[in-house]
């Protein structure tokens, strides 16, 4: 994927949200949350990162329609705590807790 990022109004930098609970010159860490039926803010993700899964069930990616990256269309997954996915910088959307519990999660951005 190109090195373009979409400025997108409204839209914060960084993973929507959480608690940082990490950061170095080379990563940062942020803890996530959504109660079920919960979104997260509009956010663009301006590096690439790792998902790591630690509980819920359902979990969705609700895309801005000018979104970049390989995420461009509505997505929803079932939670298996401690999978893990990386996944590449460009994306903006709103994350959408689908299921009916209480979902989290670890970003780990790679600067």
């Amino acid at each position: 994927m190109g090195d373009i990022i979409p400025d997108i109004e409204g839209s914060e930098y960084g993973p929507g949200g959480g608690t940082m609970i990490f950061e170095n010159e080379r990563v940062r860490v942020t803890e996530l949350s959504l109660p079920a039926g919960g979104r997260s803010k509009l956010h663009t993700h301006a590096l690439d990162y790792v998902l790591v899964q630690i509980e819920g069930d359902k979990i969705a990616v609700e895309p801005h329609p000018e979104t970049a990256g390989e995420y461009k269309e509505f997505f929803e997954t079932d939670v298996v705590p401690g999978a893990f996915v990386f996944i590449e910088k460009g994306g903006v959307e709103t994350a959408v807790n689908t299921g009916k519990k209480d979902w989290r999660e670890i970003c780990i951005e790679l600067k």
